[in-house]
């Protein structure tokens, strides 16, 4: 008897170990193949005022943004750490209320969709400067490219319609490149208003999405 329940406890454990595993994954399943509900618009519309106001800013104090590169990154640097601040703490805020425990899970893979474009960015920018800074105008459309794919990246967890705010995201970033191509200089609206466009189309997109959620309960 005694041998019995000594082979019993290790298989308890293995069996409570499995089912909490099980639970975990369903719980990451559930996740996972949930929309977030958490993007407001309120914040992305506060994002794009941002951006025109940035590149406003920069176009009556900068004279020359191409020899001043790195107050010019540094001021759009600024301005994505804000943004990200207020969209971050309006979907910390709409998550925990509308989806109740699955908030901090549904966050995390939301952030998990667009980490590889904001390192790809940061990459970027990083080599750029250190190899070949004479074509740091290169920049904006770039980045514009990356933040397309990033949203791309989460469309299966975004509200519907998103996919129109990458394509536009992706033209634009193209866009740019050829605009720029022929001067080759860095301008405050080539960051401006695609970024302020961009950001008031996820602005609509995001209140359609709730519109279309409170009709339907």
């Amino acid at each position: 008897m005694g041998d019995l329940d000594r082979t019993s406890g290790p298989n308890r454990a293995s069996d409570l170990n499995r089912a909490l595993a099980d639970i975990v994954a369903i719980r990451s399943q559930l996740v996972r193949g949930t929309a977030f509900s958490g993007y407001g618009p309120a914040a992305f519309a506060a994002t794009a005022g941002l951006a025109l106001a940035t590149a406003l800013s920069q176009t009556l104090l900068l004279d020359d943004p191409d020899a001043r590169p790195l107050v010019f990154f540094g001021a759009w640097i600024a301005t994505a750490v804000v943004a990200l601040g207020l969209i971050g703490a309006e979907m910390r805020a709409r998550a925990r209320r509308q989806t109740g425990g699955l908030g901090d899970g549904m966050i995390h893979d939301a952030v998990e969709q667009f980490l590889p474009a904001g390192a790809a960015g940061a990459l970027l920018a990083l080599v750029l400067a250190r190899v070949s800074p004479e074509n740091l105008w290169l920049l904006p459309g770039l980045w514009q490219v990356l933040v397309s794919l990033g949203i791309f990246a989460g469309v299966r967890v975004m509200p519907r319609g998103v996919a129109l705010v990458g394509a536009w995201y992706l033209v634009a970033g193209l866009a740019v490149l050829v605009m720029t191509g022929e001067s080759r200089s860095l301008s405050p609206w080539a960051m401006g208003v695609p970024f302020a466009i961009g950001q008031g189309l996820m602005t609509l997109v995001i209140r359609a999405a709730s519109e279309t959620d409170h009709a339907q309960r």
